[in-house]
């Protein structure tokens, strides 16, 4: 297996200008509404409680954590961590059918790196 940890940051600016090489006959302007809008969508299902399916993506929900104890771990003081409702992703077969045969395609790489 690789060490390899690749780390992108996809913003709205950069998924807006892949919009724009990709779709014919969209301005940049149109492209960055589309893609502030689609956040925008989920983010205000998201807020109303419900689960936002996106197809071969995953899924996001919102999941209810109950106030718990814990620990400031600078004084050793306990202290009660209060209830929150947090974002959730299950990514969809799909997706993980596809991280999983980059993954073993990776290894076989590597395998026959090393044999040589």
């Amino acid at each position: 297996m690789t060490d390899r940890q690749d780390c992108i940051t996809l913003n709205k600016a950069a998924l807006a200008e892949a919009v724009v090489s990709k779709v014919e006959n969209i301005d940049r302007q149109s492209a960055k509404v589309l893609v502030e809008e689609f956040f925008e969508m989920i983010a205000r299902h998201l807020e109303q409680g419900d689960t936002v399916k996106i197809p071969g993506l995953g899924n996001f929900s919102v999941r209810q954590k109950v106030a718990r104890p814990g620990r400031n771990l600078k004084t050793g003081e306990t202290v009660t961590i209060s209830e929150r409702r947090v974002v959730t992703f299950h990514p969809s077969g799909t997706l993980n059918a596809r991280v999983t045969a980059n993954l073993i395609r990776d290894e076989e790489e590597e395998a026959s790196t090393n044999e040589r």
